[in-house]
Order: structure tokens, then C-alpha cells, then sequence
């Protein structure tokens, strides 16, 4: 993709795609990473779609000084673990250990990011692990195979035979955001599409869940702004 800038301030780095499916020129911000994109139809020329992107300048430093700030993971940077933040101090002896206020990490530190990361990652495939042999018992159906991987663009996902997949971020929500993505996936064993048979499922096996899906849409975001490592 052909990136342009913007000047100004501050000045807006715009990455233009062309596409033969589009039917008119886009502008998307990420949520995730700030990104701007501008799309455009294969007949639009980089000018004209350039004097568009001009014409939102506003419109697009607004919705990037939206996007939350980077964290980088170092020790006195704090870090969400099951919902609540903890301070990453100095640790001894060779294992991140998890208090209530902080997370203790031992080794230079420059190894901090990659050992807090290592440490989220086995919680996570842990804690993913007992959600969806629970919520798998209550349907009477279990995977074939779980992975965790650090995922963009969804939480989890289920494949037509039957592996799970997970965001490992999703250990950093409150318990009961892991939960919902635990139980929203385990329902598409039996049911593999959104309809309201699914969404039966999943209130049947894990009780109401809008509250949940509702912090997910409105700040799972956020735990994308953890830097772990350079």
C-alpha cells in the first residue's frame, strides 16, 4: 500500500488501497492501532482520493488523538490481569509471580516485556482451558483442539472442526469477559452461525451475556495498547 502524509499538526500518515470491490472512497481508522487507511475504487485516481483524505484532515486528528496510548511493558508500567491493573516491579528467583497489587518479574530489564507476556499467555491458556471444559460439559460437546494466539481483528473463533482459537489478551479482561468469549465460542460447536438458536446457546450455558459483549465492543481495544516486547 502507497502511504502519503498529511502535514499539519499533527501530521496524519494515510496508507491508500486500492480495491476492485470498492464502489466509492472509504476512510477507516483503526480502533486498534490508530492506522488510517483510505480505500479507493480502481477507476479513482490517487489525487482525487488524496483531496478527499484532505478535505476529513479534521475529522481523521480527531479520531486518531482518540485512540489510547501505547504501554510500553516495563517495570513501574502497570498492567490489567484479570481486570485489575498491577504494577510491574522487580522480582527475585526465576518465576513472574502475581500478587494482588503487582506483578513481581525478576531478570534484567530488559527481559521484563517478553517474561510478562510468557506469564499472561500460560494464565490465559489455564484459565481458557477450565472455561471451556466447563461451559463444554454444559453443552455436551468439547474441541478438538484449543490455540491462543494475539489476534487483531477478533477474541476467538471456531473452526469447522471443531478448534477453538483465543485471543490470550482476553486474560487481561475481567473474569467474566473471558468467560463470555469462552462460552460464546464453545456454542459454535453445536451451532456454527449468529442466529438466535446460538444466542439461545450461549445464554442457556452461560446466563446473560450483554454486559460483557458490551465491554468487549466498547474498550477490548484497549488491551491492545500493551507493548511487550520491542
Amino acid at each position: 500500500m502507497a502511504q502519503h502524509i498529511i502535514p499539519g499538526t499533527p501530521p496524519v500518515t494515510v496508507a491508500l488501497r486500492r480495491s476492485s470491490r470498492a464502489r466509492r472512497i472509504s476512510l477507516r481508522v483503526s480502533r486498534l492501532d490508530g492506522k488510517v487507511t483510505l480505500t479507493i475504487p480502481s477507476s479513482v485516481s490517487e489525487r482525487e482520493a488524496m483531496a478527499f483524505a484532505f478535505e476529513k484532515q479534521d475529522w481523521l486528528r480527531k479520531q486518531v488523538a482518540q485512540q489510547p496510548e501505547t504501554v510500553v511493558v516495563a517495570h513501574g508500567a502497570s498492567v490489567p490481569v484479570a481486570g485489575r491493573p498491577r504494577l510491574i516491579v522487580a522480582g527475585e528467583g526465576r518465576s513472574v509471580r502475581l500478587g494482588s497489587d503487582e506483578l513481581s518479574v525478576p531478570g534484567k530489564p530488559e527481559q521484563v516485556g517478553r517474561k510478562v507476556q510468557g506469564f499472561l499467555k500460560e494464565l490465559a491458556r489455564h484459565r481458557l482451558a477450565e472455561a471451556v471444559d466447563h461451559y463444554g460439559a454444559r453443552l455436551g460437546r468439547q474441541p478438538t483442539k484449543l490455540t491462543l494466539r494475539d489476534t487483531r481483528s477478533r477474541w476467538g473463533s471456531c473452526s469447522s472442526t471443531g478448534a477453538l482459537m483465543f485471543s490470550w489478551r482476553l486474560v487481561m479482561a475481567a473474569p467474566d469477559v473471558l468467560d463470555y468469549v469462552a462460552a460464546h465460542e464453545v456454542a459454535h460447536l453445536k451451532e456454527m452461525n449468529h442466529s438466535q438458536a446460538f444466542w439461545n446457546e450461549v445464554t442457556v450455558i452461560h446466563g446473560p451475556y450483554e454486559a460483557a459483549r458490551r465491554w468487549l465492543r466498547d474498550h477490548g481495544q484497549e488491551l491492545h495498547r500493551y507493548q511487550f516486547a520491542a
